[in-house]
């Protein structure tokens, strides 16, 4: 029987503060270039490696040039300014052309020989899009890491909802939609927020995350809180919608305790006081509130026609696809 062909994949790697580290992290994804297996057999090789120049201020820019002059499989994509890690990557994976795309961090954070693993989680799973968690607390400060745990389990889901998955900035993801979301995706979205647009069937694999190779870290808290914010704006209108829920609530309060008041005052000669200045201050803020909702629902029109988010998304028969291929058994 002819054996299929190997999952091709590329991998995205967006260079903001590269020049220690990315020389280093380039050649370990090397040897991957040459057709592989992963554990449970599917072959695989790595045929783009997608350095995206994001104007960084270090010496980045001639590391690119010497790397790409050396290796035919290293592809360069110039910026013409800084623009963030987020439309980094998206340009990264705008510009790949193979079956699957991984993202790695510059920093070299993430260990390339973990691929496969994730591959093979895509392929039992059938799942288009796998991510790599840390199978330990992240090498980095206990601020950090506690900010990032509120953000991305409870901030990302109360924010965006169930679908958002566990994410971090190693994924391996079809490339058919990853390059549909970098098509579609609009100014300010978070990556892994249009991702859980259009998959419902995404994996997260342990892994285990190393210490990043550098003396300080290409996060800054200005970064950091960008990518809240770019999350926060991605979400769409649940923050404005849990406004008008409460807007809701605050107005059937008021309602309550207005008939309470009034059964006070008649039956049993209570005086009303400030008791109705409350009440209808209940009254008129829940109404205001719930007029706040109605008005978002209408602009939430514009903001996910802005962002990009589309109707739908149709793609090829998965079964004609790299989900479709049957590992070789010996």
């Amino acid at each position: 029987m002819k054996s299929a062909a190997p999952h091709s994949i590329a991998v995205v790697i967006p260079v903001y503060r590269g020049e220690e580290t990315l020389a280093e992290l380039v050649s370990e994804i090397l040897p991957l270039c040459q057709v592989q297996r992963t554990p449970e057999k599917h072959a695989y090789v790595v045929k783009e490696i997608v350095l995206v120049y994001d104007h960084g201020p270090d010496g980045s820019e001639a590391v690119i040039h010497s790397l790409a002059a050396e290796f035919d499989v290293v592809r360069p994509v110039w910026l013409s300014r800084n623009f963030g890690q987020h439309p980094a990557t998206i340009a990264g994976i705008a510009a790949t052309g193979s079956d699957w795309v991984v993202t790695l961090d510059e920093d070299g954070q993430f260990n390339p020989t973990d691929v496969p693993l994730l591959l093979d989680v895509a392929m039992n799973a059938k799942a288009p899009l796998v991510y790599g968690a840390p199978s330990s607390p992240p090498p980095h400060s206990s601020f950090r890491n506690l900010a990032s745990l509120l953000t991305k389990r409870f901030l990302g889901k109360f924010l965006i909802g169930s679908g958002m998955p566990e994410f971090t900035s190693f994924r391996l993801l079809l490339g058919e939609i990853g390059r549909s979301v970098a098509a579609y995706a609009g100014s300010g979205v978070y990556l892994d927020v249009a991702l859980s647009w259009m998959v419902s069937n995404h994996q997260v694999v342990k892994v285990k995350f190393r210490p990043e190779r550098r003396d300080r870290s290409g996060y800054t808290t200005r970064t950091l809180l960008s990518h809240f914010w770019r999350l926060v704006l991605s979400s769409g209108t649940r923050p404005l919608r849990i406004v008008s829920y409460a807007g809701v609530l605050a107005a059937l309060t008021g309602v309550v305790l207005a008939g309470l008041v009034v059964v006070r005052r008649f039956m049993y000669g209570f005086p009303v006081g400030f008791t109705s200045v409350f009440v209808v201050l209940l009254i008129i803020g829940g109404t205001l509130l719930v007029a706040l909702g109605i008005v978002a629902e209408y602009i939430g029109l514009i903001v996910r026609t802005s962002i990009g988010r589309p109707l739908y998304l149709a793609q090829a028969d998965p079964s004609s696809g790299p989900l479709g291929r049957a590992p070789e058994r010996e």
